[in-house]
């Protein structure tokens, strides 16, 4: 019985990187293999594809295709990651078609909520910005804060968008309190930081 891993290779500013993750997954499949009741008649084993490009990052070209190779090569049972939310989206639609069950610790993005299709076999072992919504509105009630929101958050567009994603699952589960405007602010290195702070005293209140 395989298990599929898709994760960074080496770099370690991702906390599902596979050297932080790896030595969790051999004890796991170690104490699996050691209890014959648990699979009897199979052992686990695990095969590993890199989600990262020549410069170390969370590549949506590199995983995808390591997922297809690790597809081909060794027909898993289940696909380990990728986290990151570019890379996670395309192995997910193809382990979906698969018909395979892919877990992850990342993909906190709000589109991942979507059972119905294509990520209908994800299941995620960490937090979702969904949630973070939710506590969001959960804050908003206790206040009675029920006139205006001001999303203000940092975006580069050339990284996992972690903080525009953040931002997503506030403004996807914040118009459910009735009669409350929502509205977003994006600023970058070197952006016009005084426009900002004019718009936050107009509009956050």
């Amino acid at each position: 019985l395989t298990l599929a891993v898709v994760l960074p290779e080496h770099n370690l500013t991702y906390p599902w990187a596979w050297p932080r993750v790896g030595p969790a997954i051999r004890l796991a499949t170690a104490a699996v293999n050691a209890r014959p009741d648990l699979l009897p008649g199979l052992t686990l084993r695990w095969v590993f594809g890199s989600s990262e490009d020549r410069h170390g990052v969370c590549s949506e070209m590199a995983a995808p295709l390591a997922a297809v190779d690790l597809q081909l090569a060794h027909h898993p049972a289940a696909f380990l990651g990728p986290g990151c939310v570019y890379t996670a989206a395309p192995v997910a639609r193809f382990t979906s078609h698969w018909h395979l069950p892919l877990v992850t610790a990342g993909a906190e993005a709000h589109g991942f909520d979507d059972k119905r299709e294509q990520f209908g076999l994800t299941t995620r072992a960490g937090p979702s910005h969904r949630k973070l919504g939710e506590l969001c509105v959960q804050l908003h009630r206790h206040f009675n804060w029920t006139r205006r929101a001001l999303l203000v958050y940092w975006d580069e567009r050339v990284d996992d968008r972690p903080y525009f994603f953040a931002a997503e699952g506030l403004y996807m589960q914040l118009p459910t309190l009735r009669n409350l405007t929502v509205q977003d602010i994006v600023f970058r290195d070197g952006g016009n930081f005084s426009f900002i702070i004019q718009e936050i005293k107009h509009k956050g209140r």
